[in-house]
């Protein structure tokens, strides 16, 4: 129970923190962090895919890389992790 609301304040604070980009990728972090607590649940007490959980933390660990390295090129491009600042069309 505290980890399907967990993730439902997870998903809430992904969706408002769109102004800047960190706190976004925090909020996501934490989403991952949950579904995989999640994931690792149902592995343990109904089915057998482990090898499943390996490859989502995997999975997690690039998309946490690859959100920092874009933070890094933006914060260089633009000087600040602010979204009112950027253009979508731009980047």
């Amino acid at each position: 129970m505290f980890l399907l609301l967990s993730i439902f304040i997870f998903m809430i604070s992904f969706v408002s923190k769109r102004k800047h980009l960190l706190a976004t990728l925090l909020s996501l972090e934490g989403l991952m962090l949950m579904l995989f607590g999640v994931i690792y649940y149902l592995a343990i007490f109904y089915f057998s895919f482990n090898n499943f959980i390996l490859v989502f933390l995997t999975l997690t660990a690039c998309e946490g890389a690859l959100g920092l390295s874009l933070l890094v090129v933006i914060v260089r491009t633009h000087g600040s992790d602010h979204f009112n600042s950027m253009n979508s069309l731009q980047c």
